[in-house]
């Protein structure tokens, strides 16, 4: 894995961004050079009479349509889609991207290719991103694995045995675990290793070992710290399980955390340059967003309204928990009825809830009912990406059975977030468990990258109705 501003991004999806970089910045030579090369003159005519000013027009066509592939989710660190899916992604991703392209051609005329030119270009794009997708569902991981040995047997090792997904194993393959001290032998016996007497360092060295994870449930007076250290000294990565978690998972495990966590990590530091920063990023976003997004806010008020029998609130006012437990007044379109909760009783919302509308249904799937909560960022109630926030019955509940909840209450609450594009809606004590989880990866992990991902991926969460309910 590749640390990028703090945040973790697998090597192959590192190298696949940059090779359909190269292919989009590419093609647009290729197209231009096949449409108006002059094998004769070794000359291309009708591009103001070079190659160089071809480089503006390949940047344009690059950014735009690496920018609709990033929306449309196709470079998501858990990305699990097979190859059908992935080619309607593809598809919707160039019909877009084409959409784009013209409306950039008619804007700006003198970043124009010509129609044959553009075509060329525009269809060897697609061969290549097709062929890149291609080849990444086909080649091995093996060259760029890393050979990996846990420590431990116990109960926290049995977590990281349990983990199946492919995408939970990229970058890593795990030679086996390690008996040490005291430890349960809760990891079946075929996937133990036997040191045969030998130190930890000579059977690391025999074996390939890249990475130690050290995940022993009792520390105290059975971790082989000399034979960790002398591996360390030789070049071996020695990580603990907490980080494991964080960097193959997006989210820091409770299972693993332990308050050391939070005073000797070099995360979880809200600088007083991050807050401006971030307050800026939001005040720009929401504004432009605002503006974009009047017209479709005019309409959903009035499909509400005619919906409703021209009566009842359009707006939905809910008291919600903000930064450092501040309660705060959230705004949403109205997308249930209006005696959705008439005994007063705080309700998690259901799958195909009877209290849901039909215009709400909609603006619920497609997130239309957040578009008010701009003024919220505004206001400096919210972020524009931070953690959901939760109603204050929820909020004193939660944080009775589940450690480390109020620790989410110490930035803003944002419209979108790093779990509510990672996990499924939540409605139980479980999900809001798991919810937590990549809540704190992102408190951790900030960054203006980190949160210019989050806003890219909600787009793609936004067009394929992801978790709505």
């Amino acid at each position: 894995m590749y640390r990028i501003f703090r945040h973790y991004v697998p090597k192959t999806i590192v190298m696949l961004m940059v090779a359909e970089i190269v292919i989009f910045f590419v093609s647009v030579y290729l197209g231009v050079i096949l449409r108006f090369f002059d094998w004769g003159t070794f000359h291309v005519y009708h591009i103001e009479g070079s190659l160089q000013s071809i480089f503006p027009r390949a940047v344009v066509f690059t950014l735009v349509m690496f920018g609709v592939m990033t929306t449309m989710g196709l470079y998501q660190r858990d990305y699990r889609e097979g190859p059908k899916t992935t080619f309607v992604r593809i598809v919707v991703s160039f019909f877009i991207g084409l959409l784009l392209m013209t409306l950039i051609f008619y804007m700006a005329p003198v970043l124009t290719l010509g129609r044959g030119a553009f075509g060329m270009a525009f269809f060897i794009a697609f061969i290549g991103i097709i062929s890149s997708r291609f080849l990444c569902f086909h080649r091995t991981d093996i060259a760029w694995q890393k050979n990996l040995l846990v420590l431990g047997t116990g109960k926290t090792a049995q977590l990281i045995s349990f983990l199946k997904r492919k995408t939970d194993h990229r970058g890593i393959r795990i030679l086996g675990f390690a008996a040490i001290g005291n430890d349960e032998r809760l990891i079946p016996d075929e996937r133990i290793v036997s040191l045969d007497n030998k130190s930890l360092l000579d059977y690391v060295k025999e074996n390939d070992i890249d990475e130690i994870v050290v995940a022993v449930d009792d520390r105290r007076n059975t971790l082989p710290i000399d034979d960790i250290l002398r591996c360390r000294m030789h070049g071996i990565q020695v990580i603990d399980v907490s980080t494991f978690y964080e960097r193959q998972l997006g989210k820091i495990k409770l299972d693993s955390l332990y308050p050391s966590n939070f005073i000797f990590s070099d995360g979880f530091r809200q600088a007083a340059i991050k807050s401006s920063t971030k307050r800026v990023f939001d005040v720009i976003v929401s504004s432009s967003l605002s503006f974009l997004t009047l017209p479709v806010m005019g309409l959903t008020a009035l499909a509400i309204f005619v919906e409703s029998g021209f009566k009842g609130p359009i707006i939905y006012r809910q008291i919600r928990v903000g930064m450092n437990g501040k309660p705060f007044e959230i705004l949403k379109f109205r997308s249930m009825r209006v005696d959705a909760e008439k005994d007063g009783v705080a309700q998690w919302a259901k799958t195909n809830d009877s209290r849901i509308t039909k215009v709400g249904s909609f603006i619920r799937k497609t997130r239309l009912d957040e578009l008010p909560q701009l003024y919220n960022v505004l206001r400096g109630d919210m972020s524009f990406v931070g953690p959901r926030p939760e109603r204050p019955q929820f909020v004193a509940e939660l944080a009775k059975t589940i450690e480390y909840y109020e620790m989410r209450h110490h930035v803003k609450p944002g419209i979108t977030g790093w779990a509510q594009i990672c996990y499924p809606y939540g409605a139980s004590e479980e999900d809001a468990r798991e919810k937590l989880q990549y809540d704190l990866y992102y408190l951790k992990n900030y960054s203006l990258f980190l949160d210019l991902t989050i806003i890219l991926q909600t787009i793609q969460v936004v067009l394929w109705s992801k978790g709505g309910r």
